[in-house]
């Protein structure tokens, strides 16, 4: 799958260890690369000026050997709405460790299906990660939709010396919960609105005591190619923790619909006592692999792409991951610990 991909490419890339990968995405109604996946590889071969055989569309087997990661301006285009994202994904930890600060352009969908929204990125999973100790800078340029992308968000960063560890296991309260619900292109404000409504009436069901903001916008004609809609819904707590609800509009599909099902993630997150949600579990694994000392983060249920980050990175790092049941007092509480004693990563490069 693209995940595997992603994660043993860029471990590949930060170790300097040559990769092969075979069978890619053999049991897909469409076999091998496609074009999003293809466009992370990309980035990555010319993150390191490696070299990368097997790199088109419909090949499944890829090989590739890395070279030095240097900085500098780099542009990845899935020239479909293939998710930045997920680009995102892949080239984040490399150019961590590159030898001078990178500026990516990253061009395709921001809010496409079976992969995190921009919005996401931006409220949940970079306050979270730069808890690692590094910052980036995420700017949106244009927002993108299924079928035809056309999205562009640049991200700058520059590299550190080492990640430090994480202590994420005390979920504390929730003290707000605050989302935006869009539209773009063609389709009227009136369906934000719709689902915004929808959300915080399915919340208030279970916690009625809170404030719910969720905007709805309109996203500006000139930051936005093509017509779409979604929703995300994030809940803030005491101790700094961010968990999140979201889904998307398609056609055919009820407005009021797409609010309740981004609320019944949320709620759903909420329930297990972890302190991130189901989307992140799994994009803070390689971070907790490459730090240095013990990172421990509590979650719900351990999702399959979790075991699947899990197992690759302990394969190519020598990082180790242990997963145990959190001891709660509240047995109706499925929460689990993930601990990882990190590889410990120096940037040869500072």
């Amino acid at each position: 799958g693209g995940q595997i991909l992603r994660v043993s490419m860029a471990l590949s890339c930060l170790l300097g260890l040559p990769l092969r990968v075979r069978r890619i995405r053999a049991g897909r109604s469409q076999p091998g690369l496609r074009p999003q996946h293809l466009s992370g590889l990309e980035i990555i071969r010319d993150l390191c000026e490696g070299k990368l055989e097997g790199g088109e569309i419909g090949s499944t087997e890829i090989t590739f050997t890395p070279g030095k990661i240097k900085g500098g301006t780099h542009i990845a285009d899935t020239k479909t709405a293939g998710s930045v994202c997920l680009l995102m994904q892949v080239a984040m930890p490399c150019v961590l460790f590159a030898a001078s600060p990178s500026e990516l352009h990253l061009k395709g969908g921001t809010n496409a299906e079976m992969a995190p929204q921009i919005d996401y990125t931006v409220m949940v999973f970079k306050p979270i990660v730069e808890k690692f100790n590094f910052t980036f800078n995420c700017d949106i340029r244009k927002r993108g939709y299924y079928p035809q992308g056309g999205g562009e968000v640049v991200v700058q960063m520059s590299p550190v010396k080492e990640l430090s560890p994480i202590n994420l296991t005390e979920r504390g309260t929730v003290t707000k919960i605050y989302g935006r619900a869009f539209v773009a292109g063609a389709l009227p404000i009136k369906l934000a609105k719709d689902m915004s409504a929808a959300a915080v009436r399915c919340i208030r069901k279970e916690i009625r005591d809170l404030y719910i903001n969720i905007q709805p916008v309109r996203e500006p004609d000139d930051q936005a190619f093509g017509t779409g809609s979604g929703i995300i819904v994030v809940a803030e707590t005491s101790t700094g923790c961010l968990l999140a609800g979201s889904s998307l509009g398609k056609r055919g599909k009820n407005s009021d619909k797409v609010g309740i099902e981004a609320a019944e993630i949320l709620l759903r997150n909420l329930k297990h006592g972890g302190t991130v949600d189901d989307s992140l579990q799994d994009q803070l694994i390689i971070f907790m692999a490459l730090a240095k000392g013990v990172s421990r983060v509590k979650s719900g249920p351990i999702t399959l792409h979790t075991q699947t980050a899990i197992h690759f990175a302990e394969q190519l790092t020598k990082a180790k991951f242990t997963v145990t049941k959190s001891e709660e007092e509240d047995p109706s509480k499925d929460s689990y610990i993930i601990e990882c004693q990190g590889m410990g990563m120096i940037n040869p490069n500072l």
